[in-house]
């Protein structure tokens, strides 16, 4: 499995093709949400996926200060295959990234309530009450 980090600006065609129906295929499709995808937000993130010869198995795009939050933010954030850690794996590489290429001391999240879990065994606490978001519960949970 292949760890990719890339700005918007390096991206291949073909990756964001694929990064683009992983999140349509996930959120869209799966979570039967539709949402505004293309969001503008995608040239001003670096993205980081996990793929192997099958693609992306997992993703998340990493944001700097002021783009989502006034801190670094996570967002986006999918597996394509369930049961294999690649979930953790992917934010475990994510606050990683934030914390040594945009100096991150605090990483913001908009988790899925059903998520707030799994958030939690990676560091992020809570800190608003949850909302609908395109029809889904959430919740911004922090991590310092």
């Amino acid at each position: 499995m292949e760890l990719v980090k890339k700005h918007f600006s390096e991206l291949t065609n073909d990756e964001l093709y694929d990064i683009l129906k992983a999140r349509v295929d996930v959120f869209v499709v799966e979570q039967k949400c539709p949402y505004p995808e293309i969001d503008g937000k995608d040239k001003a993130a670096y993205h980081l996926f996990l793929r192997d010869e099958n693609g992306i198995a997992a993703y998340l795009r990493v944001l700097d200060r002021g783009v989502s939050f006034p801190e670094v933010a996570l967002g986006r954030i999918l597996t394509t295959r369930r049961g294999e850690g690649l979930g953790a794996r992917i934010v475990r590489e994510g606050i990683k990234f934030a914390e040594e290429k945009l100096s991150a001391d605090k990483i913001r999240i908009e988790a899925q309530v059903y998520a707030r879990g799994f958030y939690e065994k990676l560091g992020f606490r809570q800190c608003s009450e949850p909302f609908m978001d395109d029809g889904i519960e959430h919740i911004e949970m922090i991590r310092s």
